[in-house]
């Protein structure tokens, strides 16, 4: 089903491409520059960021013969706090750190730009210290 999910959103970008000609990715190129741009200033004065991967907890994965629309609405409900940084190009990871009712629980590390290596170093002290994130 993942696979009918990525060919919908290739579909739709086509569409959008063929009839508003690249409108509305320049102006998310634009938005872009100013997501980095408050990203960089927050970064200037903390040197991590650490946030919920996602702002709820973990949900099942949709049943094999679940709508399409489910499957699509579950992949978009994911990516609140993820997406801008894959937009703003800053490093950020998902570092497991506990259970909720059965289900795991993720925070995030993002770092400056060009900072992997602390984003890195954060995640590495946090699993030493915390042991095994399955029994937190």
């Amino acid at each position: 089903m993942r696979r009918h999910v990525d060919e919908l959103v290739l579909f739709f970008g086509e569409y959008a491409r063929r009839y508003y000609h690249g409108r509305y990715y320049a102006k998310a190129q634009n938005l872009r520059r100013a997501l980095r741009r408050a990203y960089d200033e927050v970064l200037e004065r903390y040197g991590l960021l650490l946030m919920p991967t996602i702002p709820f907890r973990a949900t099942p994965i949709p049943a094999s013969d679940a709508p399409i629309a489910e499957y699509v609405a579950r992949a978009l409900d994911m990516v609140g706090n993820t997406a801008p940084f894959d937009a703003s190009g800053h490093p950020a990871m998902n570092v497991p750190c506990g259970m909720a009712d059965g289900l795991p629980v993720g925070m995030m590390l993002v770092g400056r730009s060009w900072d992997e290596a602390t984003v890195l170093r954060a995640a590495d002290a946090f699993e030493r210290v915390a042991g095994d994130w399955k029994r937190l």
